[in-house]
């Protein structure tokens, strides 16, 4: 069995074959050009984010399982091996709580405007005149209304640790739905009541751009939005502009709609003090590459043994 995993270099740690495995590849990173030609005659895909669509798939007879080293799976057309009789598993659950603690310490972040205190001190506080230094207002957590969408492992998790600082927790309705499933709150509502929203939903043609010009005009002038899900979840452009002209408080984002982003991604023009930006590591705790390598090597010896295991296909 071959198995090539096209994009090694995303996870920190090295990947290891799994027992039995009679050809292993790593590749660092795979262009989407060389993709057909670095899975010739693999029965096994391990991919991150390396996208696997209907057109390349076509080429390759041989391939009859994906592991997806993630939870997401957007980045494989899943009709398209349904079609061909490939198998998709993904690593679910694998960063729930190193994503959830991670939007706990955005939160934090913004919220005490310790980016902008770190960032001062060392110049500003010497020729201060008094014992401290006021700068941007400091809010609290506790009693903060944060709205979720997306309910999920990650989000509930998030949930659970923002119940636990003393906030008020609220998860939205699918957007535009006409009922409310009982625990939920109007996608509407969410909006306009919550002091932080925070994003855990997949990325569809359902949610791709849900939060765009329309939606961050229902949310508090100092709201604050956290997305650790799917870059592709926000129109940057849309966000760009509300952070500029102060329409929202603040905004932290671990993902974009293009990872690497292009250098004229409007979330990098300079001057957006109010947003804090990291680069795909929500996930990336000790803990959450930990699971996600066990998670793997488990997808792998289950297919091998003919009980695929964490299907999504």
């Amino acid at each position: 069995m071959k198995i090539v995993m096209l994009d090694g270099e995303t996870l920190p740690l090295p990947l290891t074959a799994p027992p039995g495995c009679s050809d292993w590849q790593v590749r660092g990173h795979t262009a989407e050009n060389a993709i057909v030609t670095a899975l010739q005659d693999a029965t096994v895909a391990i991919t991150n984010k390396v996208p696997l669509r209907a057109a390349t798939l076509e080429q390759l007879p041989s391939l009859r399982f994906i592991c997806v080293a993630a939870t997401g799976y957007d980045c494989i057309d899943i009709d398209a091996c349904r079609a061909r009789g490939i198998v998709v598993s993904n690593v679910p659950g694998y960063s729930t709580q190193s994503v959830s603690e991670g939007v706990i310490a955005a939160i934090f972040a913004l919220r005490r405007q310790l980016l902008d205190y770190a960032t001062s001190t060392r110049t500003a506080w010497p020729e201060a005149q008094h014992f401290c230094l006021h700068r941007q207002p400091i809010q609290d957590i506790g009693g903060a209304t944060l709205g979720i969408i997306g309910k999920g492992d990650i989000g509930q998790a998030t949930g659970k640790l923002a119940r636990a600082l003393g906030m008020k927790v609220q998860f939205a309705e699918r957007k535009g739905s006409t009922s409310l499933r009982d625990g939920y709150v109007s996608f509407e509502q969410v909006l306009a009541t919550s002091d932080i929203l925070s994003l855990h939903c997949p990325l569809s043609e359902q949610t791709r751009q849900l939060i765009d010009r329309e939606a961050l005009s229902q949310m508090k002038p100092q709201a604050l939005l956290i997305n650790t899900a799917r870059g592709g979840l926000i129109n940057e452009e849309d966000l760009a502009e509300a952070l500029q002209q102060g329409r929202i408080g603040g905004a932290a984002l671990d993902v974009l709609s293009s990872e690497p982003p292009a250098a004229d991604n409007p979330l990098l023009r300079p001057g957006l003090t109010n947003l804090l930006l990291t680069p795909h590591i929500a996930w990336a705790s000790q803990s959450g590459v930990h699971n996600l390598l066990q998670g793997i090597t488990a997808n792998l010896v289950a297919f091998s043994q003919g009980q695929p295991i964490n299907v999504v296909s």
